[in-house]
């Protein structure tokens, strides 16, 4: 997968593991899911109002731009979410018709 973001410091931070809408993903400890997201992937979802591609807006919480889903089914803010190992993030919510992001 190739990210909109390059990690260009903090590189020595421990990696983390998790899933991104199925795929393997790797992440720093201490990072959001957001740039977990963005380093794996080109964008973190797409609009439900139009299907464009959507990297989050206010990157504090404000917003709700970057919500994303557990595999059972948890709503999380992408940009205050810290990592977790074996986390399993799908950026389409459940039952949603709209494409998810290449």
């Amino acid at each position: 997968m190739a990210g909109r973001l390059v990690r260009v410091a903090e590189t020595e931070r421990a990696d983390v593991h998790l899933s991104i809408d199925g795929r393997d993903a790797t992440a720093k400890a201490g990072d959001t899911l957001l740039v977990a997201i963005l380093t794996n992937v080109r964008s973190l979802r797409q609009s439900e109002f139009g299907g464009g591609n959507r990297a989050g807006f206010c990157l504090m919480g404000a917003c709700q731009d970057c919500w994303v889903w557990t595999k059972s089914g948890h709503r999380l803010r992408a940009c205050d979410t810290p990592v977790a190992a074996g986390l399993e993030i799908s950026t389409r919510q459940p039952g949603a018709e709209w494409a998810s992001h290449a």
